[in-house]
Order: C-alpha cells, then sequence, then structure tokens
C-alpha cells in the first residue's frame, strides 16, 4: 500500500543518495514547508500526483504530511480514480479538499462544452483559482514534469502565478545552483513542481522500486471500448460522446495517463504488473500524452491553460 514505508528507506542516509531524482524532490517539498504558510498538494488521483504523495510522506516522515491534499473534482473522472482518492486519503489521514467543476457551472461562471470533442478540462481553471482564492493558498504543489509538454518545459521549478493566476512563460525567475526563491508579493502565488526533471519512466521505475499501489485503470483490463481518430475510448459510460456508427468492442486496453474520460484515450495492452508496464514503456515511441484529445486543440493549447491559471 502507498501509505506502507519501510523505517529503513527512511532512515538509511544512503537511500537518498542513491536516487538523485528523489532527493531532489524531497528537498523541494520541504523548502515549500519552510518557505510557505499555506501550501496545498494538487492531487488528481493519477500516477504523477501519487509519486508527490510517496515523496511527501518520505519528506516529512515520521510526521504526517503538513498540508492538505486537493482535488478539482469536473465530475467527468474514472469511477476507479475516485474509489482510489477516496481510499487512499482515508488510509494516510491526510485532509482532503473537493472542489466541483460542476458548481462553476450552476454558478454561471463556465459554460459546459457540447459536441463530438467536448470536455470539461479547461474549465478546471477557474475551479482552481477559486480555491485557491478560498483557502488563500500561496503554494500549490503539482506533478507536472517537463517531458510531458512543451510549455510544460518552460517552467520553473518555483512558477510564480500572478493576483490573477496567470502565468508569464517570458517573465519567469532564474533558479541558479538548486536556490529556490519563494518570496511573493501580497496575491501571488506559487505553483510548484518537485518532480519537474522526472520522465515517465522514472515515474514508473519509482513506483516498480517503492511498490507504490495505483489505480487499476493503468494495468490492461476488458474495457467496452470503441474507435474515433484512429484512438480508443472507453464506452463504459454516458460522459464520453458516442455516435451511432462508432460501434462498441469489448477490448484489452490500459491508460497511461489520468485524465477526463471524455479527453483521455486508451492504449491496446497486455500490460497488467508494473513489471510489464516499465518494460512497455521503454519500448515505445508515442508520448503519454498522445492520448490526450485536450492537448490537440492548438499548437500551444497546453501554454495558453497555463498562462490563464491551469497548473
Amino acid at each position: 500500500m502507498i501509505s506502507e514505508i519501510a523505517e529503513v528507506d527512511t532512515l538509511n542516509p544512503s537511500i537518498l543518495k542513491s536516487n538523485a531524482l528523489e532527493s531532489e524532490a524531497i528537498y523541494i517539498l520541504r523548502e515549500v514547508a519552510a518557505q510557505f504558510e499555506r501550501p496545498v498538494l494538487l492531487f488528481s488521483g493519477g500516477k504523477d500526483s501519487i509519486t508527490l504523495v510517496r515523496l511527501a510522506q518520505k519528506a516529512f516522515y515520521p510526521a504526517k504530511i503538513p498540508f492538505p491534499l486537493m482535488h478539482i473534482d469536473t465530475g467527468h473522472n474514472f469511477p476507479e480514480t475516485i474509489e482510489f482518492r477516496d481510499r487512499l486519503v482515508e488510509e494516510l489521514g491526510v485532509e482532503l479538499i473537493v472542489r466541483n467543476v460542476q458548481d462553476s457551472i450552476d454558478q454561471g461562471k463556465v459554460v459546459e462544452e457540447t459536441g463530438k470533442y467536448a470536455s470539461r478540462n479547461t474549465l478546471q481553471t477557474t475551479t482552481l483559482l477559486d480555491a485557491i482564492e478560498e483557502f488563500k493558498f500561496d503554494a500549490c504543489i503539482g506533478g507536472a514534469r517537463r517531458d510531458e509538454e512543451k510549455a510544460r518545459a518552460k517552467e520553473r521549478i518555483f512558477s510564480v502565478r500572478d493576483d490573477f493566476g496567470q502565468w508569464d512563460e517570458k517573465n519567469q525567475r532564474p533558479e541558479l545552483f538548486d536556490m529556490l526563491n519563494g518570496k511573493i508579493e501580497l496575491g501571488q502565488n506559487v505553483r510548484v513542481f518537485p518532480i519537474s526533471n522526472w520522465t515517465e519512466l522514472d515515474v514508473w521505475s519509482y513506483i516498480e522500486q517503492e511498490q507504490i499501489e495505483i489505480p487499476s485503470i493503468y494495468f490492461a483490463h476488458k474495457r467496452n471500448t470503441f474507435l474515433r481518430d484512429g484512438l480508443i475510448w472507453s464506452a463504459e459510460d454516458d460522459v464520453v460522446y458516442r455516435a451511432e456508427d462508432e460501434l462498441v468492442e469489448e477490448r484489452m486496453v490500459r491508460f497511461r495517463t489520468v485524465g477526463d474520460m471524455s479527453c483521455t484515450a486508451a492504449v491496446e495492452s497486455y500490460a497488467d504488473t508494473i513489471e510489464k508496464v516499465v518494460a512497455e514503456i521503454r519500448s515505445s515511441r508515442i508520448s503519454e500524452r498522445g492520448a490526450r484529445i485536450d492537448d490537440k486543440r492548438s499548437e500551444a493549447a497546453m501554454e495558453k491553460r497555463k498562462q490563464q491559471g491551469y497548473f
């Protein structure tokens, strides 16, 4: 289970020396706790945020994680992810804050998309910024990695957002010699990315090494699916738009990334263990976000969302 940390691992100094990426991430998390008054860990239930939780456990062991987890729930998540989220926070005894995109829709702050490629992914930004303002969070820890997407490759580890929650990619602080500057003005906040320098393979290798439990949809399983635009979509919930001529078939699939059901496609796979997943990723020539339709809307889709306040 993810909550189980072997005492020998956290007390043996050689463990940190043997994994530079883990050591760096733990250093960053401790800097967040030292420099900010109200940090929060943004938790999606995906492998990257689950890895962050394990790193936070190690960073502050034997104490509990000293900040809450927050999930911006679109209402279109995979059921397996929500089940895992609730079980994890109960097991860890940490505070979970959930804010719902549906509330933003009901309040008229955002408008629900319609049509074949409708998604709530972009609507999360308003809900997230409202939650940051509600709780006065000054640092939001996220699991974004530079290898995922070119806009994320531009991010600093401590990435300052202005008092409107916006990101200016042309006006970022230098980070020299691992010196992290958390000084911010009134109204600003910082997005923190402890695993910026990790790759997808690094994350999976760490999950394998630490024997971290993850949601079942990451592993190969039989699922009712249909094909659209060369991608495999789940047909097990009416959240995903499906035309009458898009036929449902049972396939052996898994998901490389966990987003909304409406914008995250599956890949055909027989990798039903972490070891097999790691081997599959080693031989893959396609990015994990190649199955995220929200990134394909335009060449600069992610960068535009980040400029508006997306993490």
